[in-house]
């Protein structure tokens, strides 16, 4: 895991999540709301408006390869479900027991 995607995620882990999914149990969320979950903390976390293929550019446009994900090299914000691993999922039941 490179080193900015396990820095969202300990940022996202650290930042929490809104209180409509802390009402619900944590052990009952399943793995494909947990990815959504960590996608949007990750995003949340990005400093510029790119960090994603499908994010929209502040010309309106969609980023495309301009995103951060795009580039190689630079951060790495965590866009899609197959970009999260079984291991970011474990961290995040852990994490929010």
């Amino acid at each position: 895991m490179s080193l900015y995607r396990s820095l969202s995620l300990a940022i996202a882990l650290g930042l929490g999540l809104g209180s409509s999914t802390y009402a619900a149990s944590t052990s009952s969320l399943s793995n494909n709301r947990i990815k959504q979950l960590i996608i949007q903390q990750s995003i949340a976390a990005y400093s510029g408006n790119c960090p994603c293929p499908y994010s929209t550019a502040a010309n309106g446009s969609r980023c495309g390869k301009r995103s951060a994900w795009s580039r190689p090299g630079g951060e790495e914000p965590i866009c899609f479900k197959d970009d999260v691993t079984e291991e970011m999922i474990k961290e995040w039941r852990s994490s929010h027991r």
